[in-house]
């Protein structure tokens, strides 16, 4: 690692993940609430509806993903935290915890100097999320709820890295330099924050591979499943620079799937994505 700067952010950062007691950043803390709260096996739905409840934003997209197209086919609009929960699940509280998180963290006045990489990366984890969703109902057979989890903070590193070069102007207005960060650390990084909020195993194995290339023939794991949403995504919807790094290689798509069977599944997560972008506010 040539760049000082860069060396110093990876150091304070290993050095905060790796103490008994990790402090997490700010923009978390509403993740670390949730988190706290769903550890609990006797946890009610009561209980955990005062806590969202005394959240106002968490509150709100709440019940806007209780009331969104993909949640709501009945029409029957939910006004009130608890039957927003009852309907849409703990788990999507978890996923609303995050994106609550990272959304706040993109709109803070430390981050205007990113603006540009911060919406698209935010649009590409709602594709990654999207896309998820889809392959794991129609191709995996597997939970889409977790793919979506999985698919929406498979970056959270990223946006943690940013949040920290912020505080360095040098490193602001290198922005060769920040790209080899982001693109070089985020996925070791992103596991190690999310194993620290006590995300499951399979999920953390999923975020620490999504950009290891492998073969794959058939899509058996949640793993499996994020590396080729993540794929997709980086054909229409990534958050890298052209200008400073080659584009990914998605070579791996047209081996498994047919161009209609790929058009088709393109198609649905974009119809999931707008729902997900409405039910979240974006």
């Amino acid at each position: 690692m040539s760049n000082p700067i860069t060396f110093k952010i990876l150091e304070d950062i290993a050095r905060d993940l790796s103490g008994s007691e990790i402090t997490f950043p700010t923009f978390l803390d509403i993740t670390f609430q949730v988190r706290t709260a769903l550890k609990d096996p006797d946890l009610t739905v009561e209980q955990l509806a005062k806590l969202v409840g005394a959240e106002p934003l968490m509150s709100t997209k709440i019940v806007r993903m209780s009331n969104s197209v993909a949640l709501n086919p009945s029409g029957r609009e939910i006004a009130d935290v608890k039957s927003a929960i009852v309907r849409v699940g703990m788990e999507a509280v978890r996923t609303v915890s995050f994106a609550v998180a990272m959304e706040q963290l993109l709109k803070s006045k430390s981050m205007q100097s990113f603006a540009s990489i911060s919406a698209k990366l935010w649009d590409h984890s709602s594709h990654v999320a999207a896309l998820c969703r889809v392959l794991a109902r129609k191709v995996a057979k597997s939970n889409g709820d977790e793919a979506m989890f999985a698919g929406l903070v498979h970056d959270l590193g990223v946006f943690y890295l940013l949040s920290r070069a912020a505080s360095f102007p040098e490193l602001v207005d290198d922005k060769i330099e920040l790209h080899a960060l982001l693109v070089d650390w985020h996925d070791n990084i992103g596991h190690a924050l999310l194993s620290a909020l006590g995300t499951p195993d399979s999920v953390l194995v999923a975020v620490q591979e999504h950009e290891t290339d492998r073969e794959i023939v058939k899509l058996k794991s949640l793993s499996d499943v994020l590396y080729i949403a993540n794929k997709i995504a980086n054909r229409t919807a990534s958050w890298r620079d052209p200008e400073v790094d080659a584009a990914v290689d998605t070579s791996i798509l047209d081996t498994l799937f047919d161009a209609d069977m790929l058009a088709e599944i393109v198609e649905e997560s974009e119809e999931e994505v707008q729902s997900l972008k409405a039910a979240l506010g974006k």
